[in-house]
């Protein structure tokens, strides 16, 4: 049992849960999984109000299906009504300091008419058991300031570190 709300089965690559809303499938993409992917890619797009970046056409069949086959990436969808509302995008890190790894989660996204509906902590569950499974000892997640909801969801799962984030363009 995952909190009070849910009912948790896993079967190989999905996790069903319930709640008094709705019934979430919460499914794990493999490299046939691209159609889903891509509801994904507009999902993000409509959350994150950023079309342009997460366009489902932008990426070609085979970028997506190798990108499903890497062991290091964690795609997730949460379905209701067969229709993907939400999910995730993470990568799996393997550490040099240790025989251990870590997991960021990179992209977390609802659709507006979900939310409310426990699928963000849904989501964030199945990756948590996943990384338990690959060894990793930890999953982590940045939240821009402002972000208020994003804030207190990751606050209620875990423990606040103020970090500097960079971006570095890599120069040809």
């Amino acid at each position: 049992m995952i909190g009070a709300f849910a009912a948790f089965c896993v079967c190989d690559i999905k996790w069903v849960m319930s709640d008094d809303l709705s019934s979430t499938v919460i499914r794990q993409l493999s490299p046939a999984d691209t159609a889903l992917a891509r509801e994904l890619l507009g999902v993000f797009g409509a959350a994150f109000e950023d079309e342009a970046t997460y366009d489902p056409k932008a990426s070609s069949e085979d970028y997506l299906m190798k990108l499903l086959a890497r062991e290091h990436f964690i795609g997730l969808v949460a379905l209701v009504d067969g229709k993907v509302v939400g999910g995730i995008a993470a990568y799996e890190m393997e550490k040099l300091e240790q025989e251990r790894s870590e997991v960021y989660l990179y992209d977390l996204a609802v659709l507006e008419g979900h939310r409310r509906r426990h699928i963000a902590t849904q989501l964030i569950d199945a990756l948590r058991e996943i990384a338990v499974k690959r060894g990793a000892w930890i999953v982590y997640v940045q939240a821009d300031h402002g972000d208020d909801p994003a804030i207190a969801l990751y606050t209620g799962l875990g423990t606040r570190e103020d970090v500097l984030h960079f971006d570095i363009v890599p120069e040809k």
